[in-house]
């Protein structure tokens, strides 16, 4: 009886003791914010006017940290081995699901981290040099004419550039050499230069090239066209059924970190999406909302892992 009553005290007052250092948070120290691929990808678009407006609410600072490599694991892995305080978010794209089929990863992604907020969601859009193909009908048919003959970029081996593409080529019956980049910057850099014949490109990062003419966008691959391209049809209205891929955008935390902590960011992520000023800023990306709470974005996590495992196998990537 008297362990019992020592132990019960015990955990009353670690109980005491963590609701204490969590109502702290976030007092101590910056909050890092890693984001697996390179400075001016769409993370960095999207996230950065989310992140200002909870800045401000909460009166601390966020860091951003870019770890980009091997299709988005390396910022994955420095995330997740960081202590559960809050101090440290992974801010990652749909890469985020598809990575546990295309890499032999050192963590688990559903056990090891725990969903705080999506942020958006945008389609990728089809872009080709200027002196490319016309339309996408102009590509398919090149493709077939010579397999293998074409070249695409991504963002990585098992990026969501990646995926998306492989979801086209199966529909279309294409088969392109695939040019791994770190990130959209360097992939749209080598579509400029015309050094690639096509990337599926998240629409944030290639929307200021698409408006000032320097590429040819030539569908969505969402499923119903973007308002910021309403004359660009998507995959499936061109005639290539399952062809769609949706890319999103979400923050994510180590997954022993208190819920109370995730509960406040994901309300602090919440009220920011709703500032006209915010709203505004994601309205120039295309950006579309994503209203999960946080134990509705794990679950859709889990579905998407197993929707992109099937992709995958049938497009034979092989894990790295």
């Amino acid at each position: 009886m008297q362990f019992r009553k020592i132990l019960a005290s015990a955990l009353l007052l670690l109980a005491i003791e963590g609701q204490s250092w969590a109502q702290s948070w976030p007092a101590q120290q910056p909050i890092r914010v890693v984001l697996p691929f390179s400075p001016g990808s769409s993370l960095d678009t999207l996230g950065r006017p989310v992140f200002d407006y909870v800045s401000k609410q909460i009166g601390q600072a966020f860091v951003f940290e870019h770890r980009p490599g091997a299709g988005g694991t390396l910022g994955m892995a420095q995330a997740v081995r960081a202590e559960p305080n809050g101090y440290t978010l992974l801010l990652n794209s749909s890469v985020h699901t598809i990575t546990p089929s295309t890499y032999t990863l050192a963590f688990d992604v559903t056990r090891d981290f725990a969903g705080v907020s999506p942020l958006g969601q945008f389609p990728n859009v089809l872009v080709v040099p200027l002196s490319g193909f016309k339309t996408i009908s102009e590509l398919v048919g090149a493709g077939k004419a010579k397999p293998g003959s074409l070249t695409y970029g991504s963002g990585g081996i098992g990026a969501a550039t990646h995926l998306n593409a492989e979801r086209f080529q199966l529909s279309a019956g294409i088969q392109a050499v695939h040019v791994p980049f770190k990130g959209a910057p360097d992939v749209l850099r080598e579509i400029l230069a015309g050094r690639l014949d096509f990337y599926f490109s998240p629409l944030a990062s290639a929307m200021p090239l698409i408006e000032s003419n320097q590429v040819r966008a030539l569908a969505v691959s969402s499923l119903k066209r973007s308002p910021a391209l309403p004359d660009i049809p998507t995959t499936l209205e061109a005639g290539f059924p399952n062809s769609e891929y949706v890319f999103w955008i979400g923050v994510f935390t180590p997954a022993s970190t208190p819920r109370d902590i995730i509960s406040r960011l994901h309300g602090e992520i919440t009220n920011a999406l709703a500032d006209p000023q915010v709203q505004a800023s994601i309205h120039k990306l295309a950006a579309e909302p994503m209203p999960f709470t946080p134990a509705e974005f794990d679950a859709f996590v889990k579905r998407e892992i197993e929707s992109n495992a099937a992709v995958v196998k049938a497009a034979g990537i092989k894990p790295n």
